[in-house]
């Protein structure tokens, strides 16, 4: 399976600062498009759910079909670079991204949309290869800037997606809220597969996991199509259970695999340590509930406002999430610097008692748009704060070989946990649908923001017992 790398013997070294400013440049406008790629689903969600015709649950699925996607891919994506070439590479998973934009611009009906989605996950794997090209093309300094550039321009344009899916899709309609970014994302690899130097491969003798990520992405999915099949279709006791036993096999499978593999794409030996074990239980927790509180929030807000909701459109709902999406923006930086003076635990109880608070407050009162904005902000800034103090506290705890597999399965699990969260967020809506309007009911809301603060005020536990747990 693996190519020879005869050019890693031949090929010149290469030199830094051999990156020109205009490929420099390249890779900053395709890491905004892909971020604007990104984020425009969500904000359009529910204009796609009434488009499409289908139900809140179905709904999240389009959500995380390129977060399961991406859980995928970027353990791979780094590997790949090393082995055969960042910008080779990059440039054949920026085809499948564009591909997969193309596809979802032009989607007839849901399949065709979630098959797009799961090909625009490839843009994940798009920071680690070019922090590849950055420091094999650039000197120390210059690389720890240029990677600053990138990471900064693929959040601005989560911001942009956020603000220009509304125009887009009610100006023109949400199919072009899709192709305009992919059309630049085309543009920009064109330019860095014209202006980017050729990057040696280098001999490794790691083997890619793919079996591991098969079973993984069919896992998530299993799991999340049967949720959705469950609440929805009404299937019998015996149904079922051949859902749950499908699922329980490929999860077994996949931690067979993982454990079997001379390089797996998730070293579940890790877990053995005290200290990832509790990280990543605090991280899917704490994940899980911001999913279920992201999905509930922008499905309120469109609700119709001759009722108990605010009518937004996708325009309306982009707005209200902004300052949300600035919040959590901030909170990575906030995080490190956090978990560095109080410790990570401490900073994960203050979250989880902000979010608790918040779900209560907001399941007692949600009348007024200001008051689901707040719980929006507040919910983001907790989260991102207790993931990147988590994150930044088991790297420096681990020994400094396993950084790269430690961290690699904190951003796994986080992924893994907003999945899970957005679905069950989604069935929950569904559960409680009034038959006679066909949308959901207050009570299902109330239900669903109680549920969320409960998931946040598990994570105190979690944090006593992992404690205890450390102690013996």
């Amino acid at each position: 399976m693996r190519k020879p790398s005869v050019s890693a013997s031949v090929a010149p070294s290469v030199r830094a600062g051999r990156l020109s400013a205009g490929a420099l440049a390249a890779l900053g406008v395709l890491a905004l498009a892909l971020g604007t790629l990104q984020s425009v689903v969500e904000p359009a969600l529910p204009l796609l759910q009434r488009e499409l015709g289908v139900s809140p649950a179905e709904g999240a699925l389009i959500a995380n079909a390129v977060l399961v996607a991406g859980a995928v891919v970027a353990p791979v994506a780094g590997k790949l670079g090393d082995r055969y070439g960042g910008k080779r590479v990059l440039v054949r998973l920026m085809a499948v991204v564009s591909a997969g934009g193309l596809l979802a611009g032009l989607a007839p009906n849901l399949p065709v949309l979630l098959l797009g989605q799961v090909l625009q996950g490839a843009m994940v794997g798009a920071l680690p290869l070019s922090f590849i090209l950055v420091r094999k093309h650039l000197p120390a300094g210059g690389s720890q800037a240029a990677i600053g550039l990138v990471v900064a321009l693929f959040t601005a344009g989560g911001m942009v997606g956020t603000l220009v899916a509304g125009p887009i899709a009610e100006g023109l309609s949400w199919h072009g809220m899709f192709v305009l970014p992919t059309i630049v994302v085309i543009a920009a690899t064109a330019v860095v597969t014209r202006l980017m130097p050729h990057d040696p491969p280098t001999r490794s003798d790691d083997r890619i996991d793919w079996p591991g990520a098969v079973l993984l992405s069919g896992t998530l999915l299993a799991l999340m199509l049967g949720l959705v099949t469950v609440t929805s279709a009404g299937l019998p006791p015996y149904a079922i259970g051949a859902l749950a036993v499908a699922v329980a096999a490929l999860a077994t499978g996949w931690v067979v695999v993982e454990r079997r593999a001379a390089s797996p794409m998730v070293d579940l030996r890790m877990l053995a340590q005290p200290v990832m074990w509790s990280a990543c239980l605090l991280t899917f927790v704490i994940t899980a509930g911001f999913g279920m509180v992201s999905f509930l929030l922008l499905q309120l807000f469109a609700v119709p406002a001759d009722g108990y909701g605010f009518g937004a459109g996708t325009t309306g709902i982009g707005l209200f999430l902004l300052p949300g999406a600035v919040a959590g923006a901030v909170s990575d930086s906030v995080g490190g610097i956090a978990a560095r003076r109080f410790g990570p635990r401490a900073v994960v109880v203050v979250g989880a008692v902000v979010t608790a608070a918040t779900m209560t407050a907001l399941a007692a009162t949600h009348t007024a748009a200001w008051q689901l904005v707040l719980a929006k902000v507040l919910t983001a800034f907790a989260a991102g704060v207790a993931t990147t103090a988590l994150l930044a506290g088991t790297a420096t705890s681990v020994e400094a070989g396993n950084t790269g597999i430690a961290t690699g399965l904190l951003v796994v699990t986080r992924v893994i946990g907003v999945a899970l969260g957005v679905q069950a967020g989604g069935v929950i809506l569904v559960a409680g649908t009034d038959p006679a309007t066909g949308l959901p009911s207050e009570a299902a809301f109330v239900t669903g923001f109680t549920a969320a603060g409960l998931v946040a005020a598990s994570s105190l536990l979690v944090v006593r017992f992992t404690r205890k747990g450390a102690r013996a």
